[in-house]
């Protein structure tokens, strides 16, 4: 095999290691066998449930059909890993927000090291226990209970508790895939349960076009067309970047003086990846769920229903509440990945410095204004990705895609490039190894 030490792997060369190294034939192996464990999880129910009551009352609802496919349809099918996932997507955009208002978090995430990291990732495994439990018993309470054959109190205790430890044996594996597999064990996760729902809705789809005669023909192949354009636009947005030129003194050590050297420093144009959509979708997804734990009665779950119809998938409010929602993580997650004075003090330290800038506060204050309008692109790009599928589908009348939109695309090619990424790391470290071992 012939292997190029200076350019990215081929695909040839990424399959035969992916075959042959022992290390990432191993972690390939427990992410697909992990994904797949949680995918019968999905099929084992929950007792007690009169199924095709509830499938038929869940069926006209956008939201729970949304919620259905970023759990892999644990919500249809009442399956004991129904709330999938959420429950610590929940909790990670809780701690990560007190991060940035709590000096003490801010402290643990950014001077602790790995310790402080661990005792941060504890905390969200804590709140995403309370959070499973909440988030449980709304189902349980607000969706599950009218259509029990035994509506009673141990009913609802029993689902919770299977709920919650449900949810957090699929954060347990999840944690797994992302130390011993190949990428993010929770977009892994999310990713596999958009996937799972793609051969009913593209099922659904051909039959509409087969049944509604040329017009819904020429409907599905512009939305197709949409789907196919904003791939496009996602990959161009994941992999946007502005390299700032840095240029390093020249320095002495010993008799030896080296000389300027030209290097750069790369801004991503989408810093957080794809995880500002699926946060955005998460809080979305929340009046909903609190409506149910607070039952049929009262003003608290009158005023979350209202929310909840009010933010209903394709409604202008939905439109306008997820774009703002998409910009404001996007530069949360800005802040956290790229800190300017963090990054002006290294080159300084560095010996290293920006052309025509000079070193300290003007290098931070133009690393700055650079992050903001890099992020500012990205986040307009990410919602006008996410809301123009939207729009198309309700102006050409095709509802067979309906909560697998915009945002279940951008979830699936980010996931994908990411995950690709990581493979190829793995196969440039194991060309390496091969070279020291030369």
């Amino acid at each position: 095999m012939v292997v190029s030490r200076d350019k990215t792997p081929t695909a040839q060369e990424t399959f035969l290691q992916m075959a042959q190294a022992a290390g990432l034939r191993g972690r390939l192996l427990i992410t697909i066998g992990l994904l797949i464990l949680v995918r019968f999880g999905i099929f084992i129910p929950i007792p007690g449930i009169d199924r095709e009551a509830f499938a038929a009352a869940i069926s006209s609802s956008p939201v729970l059909g949304f919620l259905d496919i970023f759990t892999g349809g644990g919500i249809s099918t009442l399956g004991i890993f129904a709330l999938g996932i959420l429950p610590y997507i929940n909790a990670s955009i809780i701690i990560q927000l007190l991060t940035a208002a709590i000096p003490a978090l801010e402290d643990l995430q950014k001077n602790e090291g790995e310790a402080g990291r661990r005792k941060i990732a504890q905390y969200t495994r804590y709140v995403s226990l309370g959070w499973a439990v909440i988030q449980s018993m709304g189902i349980t309470i607000g969706l599950l209970r009218p259509y029990a054959f035994n509506n009673s109190a141990w009913f609802v205790v029993e689902t919770v508790i299977a709920l919650t430890a449900g949810s957090m044996f699929v954060m347990w594996l999840s944690e797994i895939i992302t130390e011993r597999g190949i990428g993010n064990g929770a977009s892994l996760l999310i990713f596999v349960s958009i996937v799972a729902s793609l051969p009913r809705t593209l099922g659904n789809t051909i039959d509409y076009a087969q049944t509604g005669g040329r017009q819904a023909v020429a409907q599905v192949v512009i939305l197709l067309f949409v789907f196919l354009i904003m791939i496009v636009g996602i990959v161009f947005v994941q992999e946007g970047t502005r390299r700032i030129p840095i240029i390093s003194a020249r320095r002495q050590v010993g008799r030896r003086l080296y000389r300027e050297r030209t290097s750069y420093l790369p801004l991503r144009l989408n810093q957080g990846g794809v995880m500002p959509i699926i946060f955005a979708s998460a809080v979305l997804i929340l009046p909903q769920s609190l409506a149910g734990f607070f039952g049929n009665q009262g003003t608290v779950s009158q005023v979350l229903v209202q929310i909840a119809n009010a933010l209903q998938p394709g409604s202008w409010t939905y439109i306008g509440v997820y774009s703002l929602l998409i910009l404001f993580f996007s530069y949360f997650y800005a802040s956290l990945i790229v800190n300017p004075e963090d990054v002006s003090k290294n080159l300084k330290k560095m010996g290293a410095s920006i052309p025509g800038i000079r070193p300290g506060e003007k290098t931070k204050q133009y690393l700055e204004g650079v992050l903001n309008r890099l992020t500012f692109l990205g986040a307009v790009f990410l919602s006008v990705v996410a809301t123009v599928p939207t729009l198309v589908e309700g102006a050409t009348g095709v509802t067979t895609f309906q909560g697998l939109g915009a945002t279940s695309l951008l979830i699936l090619v980010g996931v994908a490039i990411d995950t690709a990424k990581q493979i190829q790391t793995y196969v440039i470290s194991q060309r390496y190894e091969g070279m020291v071992k030369q």
